[in-house]
């Protein structure tokens, strides 16, 4: 699934138009994803939790050639999902 695929799902289970599912679905996901940028965490009981973790840097290899390259160290999204949700999967 797309997000124009999404926001039509969205919109015909809430019985919105397009333009407000649209909107909708772009407002949560700005609000986590400013969420995030702020360091904190978002946590939808039943879904899952969305976080930021820290990646060490690290020493990886290029596959054509060997040679060793430096991967710097970065902060990464993480998410994890919630027992509700695992349950509906299986």
């Amino acid at each position: 699934m797309n997000k124009n695929e999404l926001v039509s799902a969205v919109a015909d289970a809430a019985k919105l138009s397009k333009a407000d599912a649209q909107s909708a679905v772009e407002a949560v996901f700005s609000v986590i994803t400013n969420e995030l940028k702020g360091g904190g965490d978002v946590r939808l009981v039943g879904f899952g939790n969305f976080s930021v973790t820290k990646r060490a840097a690290t020493t990886g290899r290029n596959p054509q050639t060997g040679a060793e390259v430096q991967i710097p160290a970065r902060t990464v999204p993480k998410f994890a999902a919630g027992k509700g949700l695992k349950d509906a999967v299986n």
